[in-house]
């Protein structure tokens, strides 16, 4: 019986002992896989938006001088008044079109009718004592010619003669003066165009030389800009130029007309005037420009926004988007200017054509991590701002 009792015993203890062993086993591997660190989780994708992207492509680049100017017409002219006196009509107002010719201003003329009909018979008067002064020397010359008269009395008659025929002239002279001056009293159109200003009104006085009105040719334009002395140099007649005009929403295109031989006083900058064709009058004097002039022209070159371009210890970067990840890439860079979307640099290597880059660094970008672009509903996301998530990858 006791040696039974020992038994049941012995195996209760070892069963104590095996529970015991594996509940140590059981915590020292809980402790073992606490202290393993945890696994890194996979880098989170960057969401782009397709404004933040732009493809390299090979287009025509353009080295830019940006300029900035009022608008004038190239043809106008000041209608102002010839002779003085009362203004009867004025046939025009400000905005109405006039031809070159027209009448636009109408001044009494009674005055002037008066001193033109004084000086017709001042002519008559001179033209009758001209008359006499020729029968007279001829008749003197006759008697000179028989021995009736002196040669000295002959030519006294010759000498009346000539006093008259200069009378005659200068009544003439007169004549015409007079007639002018009654045809300046209707003021007409120098050229065709449309009133800009109008300074005077019926029943005012006016003296020679007043400005009455003003006219312009809007048909062709022209931009007056300043250009740095440094870079007149690269400028010459006939480049090409693109307008922005305010109101306007596509550009015009220009070109150089002329140039000024001359620095302006304290600036030192130099004036050259860019011609623009105003066909359909939608151009206005005074108009605000901004001007860009090509200097020089690279033609099929692979160019990326300027933005897209990092430096980084004097290399050149950028970020490619290739087989749905960021790729940094060094670049070596050309020349800098404008493709036809704005400010754009060429890549020289390191590139290829059609690649995808990122327009500009968003956050901390990092090669490698995924990329994936937005979308709402299968269609492309609009937002007010660019703003790829990239805050959520890790700094290089």
């Amino acid at each position: 019986m006791l040696k039974r009792r020992g038994t049941w015993i012995i195996i209760a203890l070892a069963l104590l002992l095996t529970g015991g062993g594996a509940a140590v086993m059981k915590k020292r591997q809980g402790a073992a896989q606490a202290a393993m660190p945890a696994a890194a989780p996979a880098p989170a994708a960057l969401e782009f938006l397709p404004q933040d992207v732009a493809q390299a492509k090979r287009r025509d680049l353009r080295q830019i001088l940006p300029l900035s100017g009022s608008l004038r017409a190239v043809n106008q002219a000041s209608v102002k008044a010839r002779v003085g006196g009362e203004v009867r009509e004025v046939l025009v107002r400000e905005g109405e079109p006039v031809k070159a010719g027209q009448v636009l201003v109408k001044m009494d003329a009674t005055e002037y009718q008066a001193r033109l009909d004084q000086a017709r018979g001042a002519l008559r008067a001179a033209e009758g004592q001209l008359d006499i002064a020729v029968k007279a020397r001829d008749n003197n010359r006759t008697l000179m010619e028989k021995g009736f008269i002196s040669k000295n009395a002959f030519e006294n008659s010759a000498s009346q003669f000539d006093i008259a025929r200069a009378n005659v002239a200068s009544a003439r002279g007169a004549l015409d003066v007079a007639q002018k001056s009654l045809g300046d009293t209707v003021i007409k159109a120098p050229i065709g165009g449309i009133v800009s200003s109008r300074s005077v009104q019926p029943g005012e006085k006016v003296s020679p030389d007043n400005k009455l009105l003003d006219v312009v040719d809007l048909r062709q334009m022209e931009l007056e800009a300043a250009v740095p002395a440094a870079d007149i140099l690269n400028v010459s007649l006939g480049q090409e130029v693109q307008l922005r005009i305010e109101g306007l929403a596509q550009p015009l295109p220009g070109k150089v007309a002329r140039i000024s031989p001359a620095t302006q006083a304290g600036s030192r900058s130099i004036l050259i005037y860019i011609q623009v064709d105003n066909p359909d009058g939608a151009l206005r004097v005074g108009m605000f420009a901004d001007a860009r002039l090509t200097l020089a022209r690279k033609a099929g070159v692979l160019t990326v926004p300027q933005s897209a371009v990092q430096s980084d210890a004097g290399s050149n970067y950028l970020y490619a988007i290739e087989n749905g990840k960021l790729a940094r890439k060094p670049v070596t860079l050309g020349a800098r200017g404008d493709d036809g979307d704005g400010p754009a640099v060429e890549i020289a290597s390191g590139l290829e054509d059609g690649a995808t880059v990122v327009r500009t660094n968003l956050g901390n970008l990092q090669s490698g991590a995924p990329v994936r672009f937005a979308r709402i509903g299968g269609q492309q996301r609009e937002a007010a701002a660019p703003a790829a998530k990239a805050g959520a990858a890790q700094p290089q």
